[in-house]
C-alpha cells in the first residue's frame, strides 16, 4: 500500500490528489497539511498543519506537494529529512531555489521529483516541440492560466523553452520588450491570466510561408492526476532531484 500525505489538502489542486488517490486500490490518504482549514475533514482526510508530526504518525511512502513556492521548499526539506519521497507540482520555483534544493538533497540522500505539470498531454506537447525545432526558424510561445496562478511564466512554458533549446538556439524575431512578453533562452513567452481558464498551452513554429502551432488543453484539474498516480506508482525510481514528469516517463531521453 501506498500511503501519501498531501500538502496543500484544502486547495483545489490538493483536493483532486485526495481524490485520486482514494480511487486506487493500492494507495491511501493517510494525512493533509495545510495552513487553511486546519481541523476540517476534507473528503474523509483532516487538515493539520505539522508535516514532521503527521510524518512520524503515520511513516508515509510518499509526499505530493501543491502549494506554494516559499512552504514547498520547506516541506521538501521536511521530507527529505525523515527519508520520505516527495513529489511537487508546485511551481515558481528559482533557479538558485533548484540550485540550493539540490544539493541539500544529494548531501541528504533525498528523493525529490519536482515537475511544473503533471499533465501527460504536456509532456508530450514539449516532446513534439523538442522534435520541431531543429526544422523551423523561430518559435514562441502563449501560455494561458486561471487569474489565480501567482506565477509568470508559468514552469511549464520556461521548462518548454528550455527544452527547445537544447535542440537549437533561437533569438527572438522582434527584438524584445513589454509588449513582447519576457524572453527565456531565446524565445519569447507570453503569459495570459483569466478566469475561465484552468491551463493551456501553444507552441507556435514560424519557417518561411509556414507556420505550425502545438497547443494542449487542461480543461480540467482532474488531467494532472493520472500523471500523480503514475509518479506515486514510480517513486523507487526517483534519485536525487529530478526535474520533470518526462523523466520518468521517457528514460531513455528524445528518441528521433
Amino acid at each position: 500500500m501506498i500511503k501519501v500525505v498531501v500538502c496543500g489538502a484544502y486547495g483545489r489542486m490538493g483536493q483532486e490528489v485526495i481524490k485520486a488517490v482514494s480511487k486506487e486500490d493500492d494507495m491511501k490518504v493517510v494525512g493533509g497539511i495545510d495552513v487553511r482549514g486546519v481541523g476540517e475533514s476534507i473528503l474523509g482526510v483532516t487538515i493539520r498543519d505539522d508535516l514532521e508530526a503527521v510524518i512520524k504518525e503515520t511513516e508515509p511512502s510518499a509526499i505530493v506537494d501543491f502549494t506554494r513556492r516559499e512552504p514547498a521548499i520547506e516541506n521538501i526539506k521536511t521530507g527529505v529529512k525523515n527519508n520520505v519521497p516527495v513529489i511537487v507540482g508546485t511551481t515558481g520555483f528559482t533557479e538558485e531555489d533548484l540550485d540550493e534544493l539540490k544539493r541539500f538533497i544529494d548531501t541528504n540522500n533525498g528523493r525529490v521529483l519536482i515537475a511544473p505539470n503533471f499533465a501527460i498531454g504536456a509532456v508530450l506537447m514539449i516532446k513534439c516541440a523538442e522534435l520541431i525545432a531543429p526544422f523551423m526558424d523561430n518559435v514562441e510561445i502563449i501560455e494561458l492560466h486561471h487569474d489565480g496562478k501567482l506565477d509568470s511564466p508559468s514552469g511549464t512554458s520556461i521548462a518548454t523553452a528550455k527544452a527547445i533549446s537544447e535542440r537549437k538556439q533561437f533569438k527572438p524575431a522582434v527584438q524584445s520588450s513589454e509588449a513582447r512578453g519576457k524572453t527565456v533562452e531565446g524565445i519569447n513567452i507570453h503569459s495570459v491570466r483569466l478566469p475561465g481558464l484552468v491551463a493551456h498551452q501553444e507552441v507556435i513554429f514560424g519557417a518561411l510561408g509556414q507556420t505550425l502551432t502545438i497547443r494542449h488543453d487542461s480543461i480540467s484539474r482532474e488531467s494532472f492526476m493520472p500523471g500523480v498516480i503514475y509518479a506515486l506508482r514510480n517513486i523507487d525510481r526517483i534519485k536525487g532531484l529530478v526535474y520533470g514528469l518526462d523523466k520518468l516517463l521517457f528514460p531513455g531521453g528524445l528518441v528521433i
